[in-house]
């Protein structure tokens, strides 16, 4: 490929997770992710069945629905509906692989947060992910980004990069959001206004849950 063909590939980052529900964390991650890294856009990919963690509180229709009301007016995010279309547990290099095959002018980055850095070693295919893509890393408080030295050396031994995003570490996630709304506590701040309404309007969320950080 010549120089020119290069410089003209599409860069996408992409953001996935549970969004159960989405927050104001995922879109400001998105959005610094976007802006260091010179994206194109970025696609937020709502899981399917997360193989890692426990059932999720909201459907997959309601998940993808609070993602599309979150990004909407947002230059530069989209949301990818590819995980909650395919059947059985969501592995991120189906993902990659799939979104490769049908995008092969893109070049894509794979965006996370350094709570997920350190365990990426433990996911399905994982060398074949530091094999396909840049990998982005965003501050998460109580978590190092310290990659695991095998990861780096994936990455490198197929000439991609660990990046590590200057934004600030926000202390948010889904659990803190849906343990607000058991307590009947505001949202202010915490998800968009529009998440918020459609969080209320369909009675999400009203019994705490489990889950972990996302």
């Amino acid at each position: 490929m010549n120089r020119q063909a290069k410089a003209h590939r599409a860069r996408i980052g992409l953001l996935g997770g549970s969004f159960d529900p989405i927050h104001c964390a995922h879109l400001e991650l998105a959005h610094s992710a976007r802006q260091e890294l010179g994206l194109d856009a970025v696609w937020l990919i709502p899981a399917g069945e997360p193989w890692q963690r426990d059932p999720l509180a909201a459907s997959p229709a309601q998940r993808k629905a609070m993602v599309q009301l979150a990004i909407e007016g947002r230059a530069g995010l989209l949301a990818c509906d590819l995980e909650l279309r395919r059947q059985g547990p969501s592995y991120t290099i189906d993902t990659l692989h799939e979104l490769q095959a049908t995008h092969p002018d893109t070049d894509f980055v794979f965006i996370l947060g350094a709570d997920q850095l350190s365990n990426l070693i433990t996911w399905n295919g994982w060398e074949d992910i530091a094999a396909r893509v840049d990998i982005a890393v965003a501050r998460r408080p109580g978590h190092a980004d310290d990659a695991p030295p095998a990861l780096l050396d994936a990455l490198a031994r197929d000439g991609h990069r660990l990046h590590r995003l200057r934004m600030d570490a926000i202390d948010l996630s889904a659990t803190r959001v849906r343990e607000r709304i058991a307590q009947g506590k505001p949202l202010a701040g915490l998800v968009p206004g529009d998440v918020a309404r459609y969080i209320e309007d369909h009675h999400l969320y009203s019994n705490p849950t489990p889950h972990g950080h996302s």
